[in-house]
């Protein structure tokens, strides 16, 4: 067993395992050692610039979910924008769910915002559904602050999908970018931008947001589509 299989092994939780499972119906109970999220960043933080990190990295497909959420994070570690990327585009195609998915988010990469979002138009024109969510969580992620422009909403505004992990995504993009940039954002819900289901979802997730103030929630409520 290698190093990084074994360090995740050493701290599985059984009881925990099977909680995880009923959050990831799609997964089966085999393929998870079940091991709480602070021990897989722990054991990613003080691995990260090993031999064994490495050889992990390059150990592509991994049987269990576990190692996907490891292998995330170290990602996450990686402090050369080059090197990150060709990790991220390696991995994403055996990307096969929501947490997974979200595991990876380099705080580096908000240092490199002119390539990043040259990456991000390249990962949502991907045909591959985590491929998208990953792309529309990055621009989530370091675009709807001081780096904000409009013509960036319509990156998730322009993609049509049946994937409900892409339109889950997208839907809770725009109630965050509702939440940060209201007066750019609104007209998308006003001039029903999207489609009804995001829409809605939209709508839902801003008012539960607590970062949307109530008059702001009171007017999104007149805007849901029936």
């Amino acid at each position: 067993m290698e190093k990084l299989q074994k360090a995740l092994f050493d701290n599985q939780d059984k009881e925990y395992r099977v909680f995880q499972q009923k959050l990831m119906p799609g997964i089966d109970l085999n393929d998870i050692i079940g091991v709480r999220l602070p021990v897989i960043r722990k054991i990613a933080k003080e691995n990260a610039k090993t031999e064994d990190a490495k050889k992990f990295l390059d150990s592509l497909p991994h049987k269990y979910y576990d190692e996907n959420q490891l292998h995330g994070f170290l990602i996450n570690q990686i402090k050369d924008y080059d090197e990150c990327v060709k990790r991220i585009d390696e991995f994403l195609p055996y990307v096969d769910n929501w947490a997974v998915c979200d595991s990876i988010n380099p705080k580096m990469l908000s240092k490199h915002k002119e390539e990043l979002i040259k990456d991000i138009k390249r990962w949502v024109s991907s045909k591959e559904t985590y491929t998208i969510r990953h792309g529309i969580h990055m621009l989530m992620a370091f675009f709807l602050d001081s780096d904000f422009k409009k013509e960036y909403l319509e990156i998730p505004a322009k993609i049509v999908s049946e994937e409900y992990y892409v339109n889950m995504m997208i839907a809770w993009f725009f109630a965050t970018a509702l939440a940060k940039k209201w007066d750019e954002t609104i007209t998308y819900i006003e001039e029903k931008k999207l489609p009804v289901w995001v829409h809605n979802k939209t709508i839902q997730k801003a008012i539960e947001s607590y970062r949307v103030n109530e008059e702001h929630k009171q007017y999104l409520r007149t805007l849901k589509i029936k």
